[in-house]
């Protein structure tokens, strides 16, 4: 199993679920979350100056099948991209073992 971790911009997050809900991706956590990224120059939007040193983003956690983590990040980059300074991350990692609480079921049970 495979966690993937995104983190993305807030006004993409609709269209990134509704994109994960497509491939089958039905289960994920997210929160709002605040970054500092490499970009320290102020931007200008409609006439009005910001800083992006404290950047407003939300960041999802999604455990997945290794067989169906590239899939999923694959869709993940194609939906949050932009082409702007802030589009965001994205980390994978190896998941040992899961369980449902309630069931008491793990592995890929654990999280299907």
């Amino acid at each position: 199993m495979k966690k993937i971790e995104a983190i993305i911009r807030k006004s993409k997050f609709d269209e990134v679920k509704e994109a994960l809900h497509q491939i089958e991706v039905n289960f994920f956590s997210y929160w709002d979350v605040t970054g500092v990224g490499n970009e320290k120059q102020g931007h200008v939007y409609r006439g009005i100056s910001y800083s992006t040193t404290d950047i407003q983003r939300r960041y999802l956690t999604i455990v997945v099948s290794d067989d169906y983590a590239q899939k999923t990040v694959d869709k993940i980059l194609e939906t949050a991209y932009s082409g702007n300074v802030g589009d965001g991350k994205i980390f994978v990692s190896d998941v040992i073992e899961a369980y449902r609480i309630r069931t008491k079921e793990s592995g890929l049970a654990g999280i299907n």
